[in-house]
C-alpha cells in the first residue's frame, strides 16, 4: 500500500515540529503539506504570534508547502470553523487522507478535532499523543530541537521566560506547576532548529509586548554578524 497522504496542522511550535519528525519516521505516512492559521489583520500566525515571514522560512526548511488559512480579527468560532472546513474540502480534492495534530493530552481538544473531521473524508491523526510531557520535552531537547518562546500566560509563567530558548536550562527553570511542554496554554513557541529542518532558521528576540492578557516575544530574522 502506498503511504497515506497527510496534511499536518502546523502552529510553528515545537510540538507540531516534533509531530512532523515523528510522522516522517513512519513509512505508512507521507506528510505533503502544512496547514496554518494566520491572523489576516496582523500577518502573524494565530495564537503563537510570530511573523508570517518566519512561517515561510520554516516551510522552506522542512521542504513542504504551507497552506495559510486567513482568520479575521477578532475571529468568531463560526468564522474559524467555516474557514477550516474550506481547507478540509481542498485537502479531500487533492487526495489527502488524514490531518495530523501535535496535541499531547487534552481530551477535550482531541474530541473537538475528531468531531469536526467526522464526515469530511479525512481521518484525524495524533502522532505524539499520550507521551509523558516531561519525557517528551527532554527527548525534544536531546534531539537538537530548539524553539523560542513567543507567547506566554503571565498568570502561570513569568514574563522573563518570553523569548527564551526551549532547552534544558529552560526546562530546569520552569516552576513545577507548569507543564514542560506548555500543553495547558502556559506558553507557545517558534521552532527554529532540529532534525525536522534542513537548516536552522536564524532568529533573534528583540522585545516583549503585553496584549489581551498575554505576553508576546517579538522575533525577527537575525542580522548577519559583522
Amino acid at each position: 500500500m502506498p503511504p497515506k497522504k497527510i496534511l499536518l496542522s502546523w502552529s510553528g511550535g515545537k510540538d507540531s515540529a516534533w509531530a512532523l519528525h515523528t510522522l516522517r519516521q513512519n513509512p505508512d505516512y507521507n506528510v505533503a503539506a502544512l496547514l496554518t492559521t494566520v491572523n489576516e489583520v496582523f500577518g502573524r500566525v494565530a495564537i503563537h504570534g510570530f511573523r508570517e515571514e518566519l512561517l515561510d522560512r520554516q516551510a522552506a526548511s522542512v521542504g513542504l508547502p504551507v497552506w495559510k488559512t486567513p482568520l479575521p480579527y477578532p475571529c468568531s468560532n463560526a468564522d474559524y470553523e467555516s474557514r477550516m472546513q474550506a481547507a478540509c474540502a481542498r485537502a479531500v480534492r487533492e487526495g489527502f487522507e488524514a490531518v495530523a495534530f501535535g496535541d499531547l493530552f487534552l481530551e477535550d481538544i482531541r474530541a473537538y478535532r475528531i468531531e469536526k473531521l467526522a464526515g469530511t473524508g479525512l481521518a484525524p491523526l495524533f502522532p505524539i499523543w499520550g507521551i509523558p510531557t516531561d519525557h517528551l520535552a527532554r527527548q525534544m531537547v536531546g534531539s537538537g530541537l530548539r524553539a523560542r518562546i513567543t507567547c506566554l500566560n503571565p498568570k502561570h509563567l513569568s514574563a522573563a521566560f518570553c523569548g527564551r530558548v526551549f532547552d534544558q536550562s529552560f526546562l530546569d527553570d520552569l516552576p513545577p506547576t507548569v507543564d514542560p511542554c506548555g500543553e495547558r496554554g502556559e506558553f507557545h513557541s517558534f521552532a527554529y532548529a532540529g532534525p525536522m529542518f534542513s537548516q536552522p532558521i536564524a532568529v533573534e528576540h528583540t522585545h516583549n509586548v503585553e496584549r489581551e492578557g498575554f505576553v508576546y516575544g517579538e522575533l525577527v530574522p537575525a542580522r548577519p554578524r559583522t
